[in-house]
């Protein structure tokens, strides 16, 4: 290994990011995941981001070219990784004769539950107590749906873990089979759940305060024409 191949100094990089690659690590213990499904995670995310002139990187990656990219903290390597940015997010909520006024009718969703969670007691591998869990299940009772009725999806990643973990929370995919389902192509566009078709936080770039609203905007069109907008 050379200076090439290695680390770059703790002090060059969040230490968020080691605590995703302890994430990661933790996942690969319990449910024999590699860097590989962590890597096609990321794959996926920069092929997204290819259609979103919005994002910051716009560069499609093999699953072969992220395990080679310049390692961060093992597993992840730097297209695992979102980039901290500048950012904006700003969204209008209005109730229905706000819409009439506004004239903005077909651009319009139904805001069906909106749940916030904080923090909970649990031993670190009861992965079923998880805040983000706990707040899907909340979420999901609160707008009367389950996982089978979600078109798609905008998770966090800050690192490709994060989708992974967050896709669990969420049971849009087995426990332990995250990133599997990245590379079965279930969480691609076109897939049974397409996840972050924006390019995810890796690709379109993560400015932390406004990162969250962000993602109730969806890149305006996928591969296929179909217009995204939420």
């Amino acid at each position: 290994m050379d200076e090439t191949t290695l680390p770059p100094p703790a002090d060059r990089r969040s230490v968020f990011m080691d605590i995703y690659a302890a994430f990661a690590r933790q996942h690969m213990r319990l449910y024999g995941s590699t860097a590989q499904h962590f890597a096609a995670v990321a794959a996926k995310n920069h092929a997204h981001s290819v259609h979103n002139e919005r994002a910051q990187y716009r560069r499609a990656y093999s699953i072969e070219e992220v395990l080679a990219d310049r390692p961060i903290a093992w597993p992840l390597t730097l297209p695992m990784c979102a980039p901290v940015s500048d950012g904006a997010a700003a969204a209008v909520l209005c109730t229905e004769a706000g819409l009439r006024r506004l004239g903005v009718q077909s651009r319009a969703v139904e805001l069906r539950a909106c749940t916030l969670g904080s923090s909970v007691h649990r031993h670190p591998d009861d992965l079923e107590q998880h805040i983000g869990r706990v707040t899907a299940l909340k979420a999901f009772e609160a707008a009367s749906i389950g996982p089978c009725d979600i078109d798609l999806a905008e998770v966090h990643d800050a690192t490709a873990v994060g989708e992974v973990i967050q896709v669990e929370n969420l049971g849009l995919a087995p426990r332990g089979e995250g990133g599997l389902a990245a590379i079965q192509g279930h969480t691609a566009l076109g897939g049974r759940t397409p996840v972050n078709p924006s390019g995810g936080l890796e690709s379109k770039g993560h400015p932390i305060g406004a990162t969250g609203l962000a993602q109730t905007f969806v890149s305006p069109v996928s591969t296929n024409g179909t217009d995204l907008r939420l």
